[in-house]
C-alpha cells in the first residue's frame, strides 16, 4: 500500500479489496436487521413449545433489547480501542453461537440467555459494522454509494424479516428463525477474515473509560427497560417510574462524568456537533415512526384481515422496493450534489405522507389502491432521508471516534424503536379499549365490534406515528445545516482540506 501524502484520500479508500468488504458488512447488518423481526413472527410458535406463560414471554424481546440498547456505547468504542475488524468477527462468531443456543433451547430460561447473549454480541457488531463502512470509505462519491447500500438494508432489513421469519415458521420450524443466523454470520465473519483490512491509523489508542461504561450502560438499561415495561404495565406503575428516574440520574452522571475524564466513552463533540445532533434525533424519531408502520400494519394484516405470516411478509415487499430506491438511486445520487438538509426533510414529508394514507384504514381497505401506496411512499421517503442522515451521523468525527459515533446511530434507532413500541401501543390500546366500551352496548356481533374496535387503535397510533414524522422533518429543517461533501472536492483528490483522512473533527 503506498504512503499517504496530505493531498490524496486516506490509503484505506484506495483498498482494492473494499467493495468485498461492503458486501460482508452488508450481510452482517442484514442479519441483524432481520433478526429484530424475525423473532416476533417466531414467538407464538416457540411459546406454545417452551410453554412460556404470556406474562414472561415478553422476555423473549426485552433480554435482547435490555443488553443491545445497554451495551451499544461500550460495544462502539471496544471497537475503537482494540480494532474494528476483530470486534466485527467476534460479534458474528458469538451472535451465531448465540443463535445455536436459541434454536436448541429446551427451556424458557434458555432462550432467554441465547437472546441476551445476541444483545451482547449484536452490541459488539453493529457499530463495528458502520464504522468500518465510516473508515474505509473516505472518498465521497464511494462513502455515498456504500451509504446508500448499508441504509437500504438498514431500512428494509425488517420487512425482509417478516418475509423471511414468517416462511420458516410455516414451512420449517421456528427454531429455524435462530439457526438461519448461523450461515449468515459465518459467510459475514469468513469474509471479513479474508477481505478487510482496517487503516491503522484510525485505531484508538487510549485507555477505556470504566466509570463511563458503568453509567452509561445501567442509564440505557434503565431507560430501554422503563418503556419496555410501560408496554405492559402502566406508566405510572412505581417500577416503571423508577427505570425513568434512574435513567435520568445515571444519564445525567454519565455526561458529567464524560465532560470531564481524560479519555471519555463518548467524547461529547461526538453528540453535540449540530449537524451530527439532528441526524441522531431526526433518526430516532423516525424509528418510532417505522414502528408504528410495522407493528400496526403486522396486526392489521395478520388479524384483522387474516394474512398468513408467509403472505403479511410478501405484502411488505412494495415498501422494502421503496426503501431500497428511496436510498440507492435517489439519496446516494443527490447526496453528493445537494445539502443532506435538502434530501432528509422532503424524505420525512413523503414518509409522512405515506402514514398519513394509512390513518384511513377501514376493516376492507383495498390492499393495492391504498396500502401499496402508502408504503411505497413510505418506502422512498424513508430510504431518502436515512442515506444521508446515517452517513452525516459518523460524517467528520475522528477517525479513532468512527466505533462509538456509529454506536450513537444505533442507540437512536434502538431507544427509538423501544419509544415507539412502548408509546404507540399504550395509544393503540387505549383508543382500542375506548372504542369498545362505547360501542359495545348497541353492538349485535361482537367479532366485528372487537376487529372494528383493533382498526380505531392501530389508526389512532398511526395518527402519532404521522405527527412524529412531520417531528423528524422538523428536526433535520432546525438543526441540520451541513452543506455536506459536494462540489469540486467531491472526486477524492483534496477531499480532507488538507488532511491525509477527510472526516476529522471541526
Amino acid at each position: 500500500m503506498p504512503p499517504e501524502t496530505a493531498v490524496s484520500t486516506s490509503h484505506s479508500a484506495l483498498d482494492p479489496k473494499r467493495w468485498q468488504a461492503l458486501v460482508f458488512i452488508s450481510l452482517a447488518q442484514l442479519m441483524v436487521v432481520v433478526d429484530a423481526t424475525i423473532v416476533n413472527i417466531a414467538l407464538p410458535s416457540a411459546q406454545a413449545d417452551l410453554d412460556i406463560s404470556d406474562g414472561n414471554r415478553q422476555w423473549v424481546i426485552t433480554a435482547y433489547a435490555l443488553a443491545f440498547g445497554g451495551l451499544l456505547l461500550f460495544g462502539g468504542r471496544v471497537a475503537d480501542l482494540w480494532g474494528r475488524r476483530r470486534a466485527f468477527i467476534i460479534g458474528l462468531v458469538g451472535f451465531a453461537l448465540a443463535s445455536a443456543i436459541g434454536g436448541a433451547a429446551q427451556n424458557e430460561a434458555m432462550l432467554y440467555a441465547s437472546r441476551a447473549l445476541q444483545g451482547v454480541f449484536g452490541a459488539l457488531l453493529a457499530p463495528a459494522a458502520l464504522s468500518l463502512l465510516t473508515v474505509l470509505f473516505t472518498d465521497v462519491k464511494e462513502r455515498a454509494k456504500a451509504f446508500g447500500i448499508f441504509g437500504a438494508i438498514a431500512g428494509a432489513g425488517a420487512a425482509v424479516g417478516l418475509l423471511l421469519g414468517g416462511s420458516l415458521t410455516d414451512y420449517l420450524d421456528w427454531r429455524w428463525t435462530f439457526f438461519v443466523n448461523i450461515p449468515f454470520a459465518g459467510i459475514a465473519a469468513l469474509g471479513a477474515w479474508l477481505v478487510i483490512r482496517e487503516p491503522a491509523e484510525s485505531r484508538n489508542r487510549s485507555t477505556l473509560d470504566i466509570p463511563g461504561v458503568v453509567l452509561g450502560s445501567l442509564g440505557l438499561v434503565a431507560l430501554v427497560y422503563g418503556f419496555a415495561r410501560a408496554e405492559h404495565e402502566d406508566w405510572t406503575e412505581s417500577i416503571t417510574v423508577l427505570m425513568f428516574v434512574a435513567a435520568a440520574v445515571l444519564l445525567t452522571a454519565f455526561v458529567i462524568v464524560e465532560a470531564k475524564v481524560k479519555s471519555p466513552l463518548l467524547p461529547l463533540r461526538v453528540v453535540t456537533d449540530r449537524n451530527r445532533g439532528g441526524a441522531y434525533a431526526s433518526l430516532g424519531l423516525a424509528m418510532i415512526g417505522m414502528f408504528g408502520l410495522f407493528l400496526f400494519l403486522t396486526y392489521y394484516l395478520q388479524i384483522v384481515r387474516g394474512y398468513s405470516p408467509v403472505k403479511t411478509g410478501v405484502a411488505f415487499l412494495p415498501m422494502v422496493a421503496g426503501m431500497i430506491i428511496g436510498s440507492t438511486m435517489i439519496g446516494t445520487r443527490l447526496v453528493t450534489r445537494v445539502p443532506p438538509r435538502v434530501l432528509m426533510v422532503p424524505g420525512f414529508l413523503v414518509a409522512a405522507v405515506g402514514m398519513l394514507m394509512l390513518t384511513q384504514l377501514s376493516l376492507d381497505t383495498s390492499y393495492l389502491g391504498m396500502i401499496v401506496p402508502a408504503q411505497v411512499l413510505l418506502g422512498l421517503g424513508l430510504g431518502t432521508a436515512f442515506m444521508p442522515g446515517m452517513s452525516l451521523a459518523t460524517e467528520r468525527v475522528k477517525p479513532t471516534d468512527a466505533g462509538v459515533a456509529s454506536a450513537m446511530v444505533n442507540v437512536s434507532q434502538q431507544v427509538g424503536g423501544a419509544i415507539g413500541t412502548a408509546l404507540l401501543n399504550t395509544i393503540a390500546a387505549s383508543a382500542t379499549t375506548s372504542y369498545f366500551n362505547d360501542h359495545v352496548a348497541g353492538s349485535t356481533n361482537e367479532q366485528l365490534l372487537t376487529f372494528s374496535a383493533m382498526v380505531e387503535g392501530y389508526t389512532s397510533a398511526i395518527w402519532w406515528a404521522f405527527f412524529i414524522l412531520l417531528g423528524a422533518a422538523a428536526i433535520a429543517a432546525l438543526l441540520i445545516n451541513s452543506k455536506g461533501n459536494q462540489g469540486p472536492a467531491t472526486s477524492g483528490e483534496g477531499a480532507g482540506d488538507g488532511q491525509p483522512v477527510p472526516v476529522m473533527v471541526h
